[in-house]
């Protein structure tokens, strides 16, 4: 398994569970100073991040990047996936499609999380999941074209209401004509949710895709209360090796919250 943290660039999430914020140079300066293998990065557009010069960052650090985030398209752009309007969800595919392919020439996958959005009132489920459906396949046909998968975050039902559960996801991934999807397991989210989260891994198998290390506080792993072995125990158990990436509160602050998430990570992945 390999070790990654989060970058924001998007003012509008301010507040939210990222390590480092608006310094794209400086957070990569910081994550391989720390020792770091990757970056996850949130931009607020594609035409916001200048591929070349990330490319530069990454070569100059010695570092990857893990995944690429799209939450902008609902925290600024106001985009959801599944909004009622049709206009609105064509403006949302086209949103992710510019962060897929920008991820695909940095090598990595792109995140579908906030732009789910969310069952809204005069709206039933099965529309809403046929919505999704759509959209999730026609992005994953284009991140197959960048020989990427797509990741597909369940969240907490505070969040969302499309699904929480890593098991129900895993069923309706299972269920698209496309096998591109993949899980994005963040511990936090369930932490609220499932009942295990090692047996909800186990559960998924070969559809975990990208793990968001964070512990039960959405602080750094070891900050809280989640019992940890059983969860390695169980990607150890499915083979999982992609990336553990800190998503978590800057608390006490970003580069103390950096160095927690890092020791947690060599003590887990090391352990025998």
């Amino acid at each position: 398994m390999k070790s990654a943290v989060t970058i924001s660039l998007v003012a509008e999430a301010k507040g939210g569970p990222f390590v480092f914020w608006d310094d794209l140079a400086g957070g990569c300066g910081e994550a391989s100073r720390l020792g770091f293998e990757a970056v996850e990065i949130f931009p607020t557009s594609a035409e916001s991040l200048n591929v070349q010069e990330v490319k530069n960052l990454l070569a100059r650090h010695g570092l990857r990047v893990s995944a690429v985030g799209t939450g902008a398209g609902w925290v600024k752009h106001k985009l959801r996936l599944t909004d009622p309007d049709p206009a609105v969800r064509r403006r949302a595919c086209e949103f992710a499609r510019g962060l897929i392919a920008a991820a695909g020439e940095l090598d990595a996958p792109a995140i579908i999380g906030s732009m789910q959005g969310r069952c809204e009132s005069g709206v039933n489920r099965t529309q809403v999941l046929e919505w999704l459906g759509e959209a999730l396949e026609e992005l994953s046909g284009q991140s197959a074209h960048c020989n990427q998968v797509l990741l597909y975050e369940p969240l907490n039902r505070y969040e969302t209401d499309v699904f929480t559960r890593q098991g129900e996801a895993a069923a309706f991934l299972r269920s698209l004509r496309s096998q591109n999807v993949r899980l994005l397991c963040d511990l936090f989210h369930m932490n609220l949710e499932e009942r295990s989260i090692a047996g909800a891994l186990l559960e998924a198998g070969p559809l975990v895709g990208h793990i968001h290390w964070v512990d039960s506080n959405r602080q750094a792993m070891g900050f809280g209360h989640t019992e940890v072995a059983p969860i390695v125990a169980a990607l150890r158990a499915i083979g999982y090796s992609g990336y553990l990436s800190a998503e978590v509160l800057p608390l006490p602050n970003g580069v103390a919250a950096a160095q927690q998430s890092l020791e947690s990570f060599r003590r887990w992945t090391s352990s025998s």
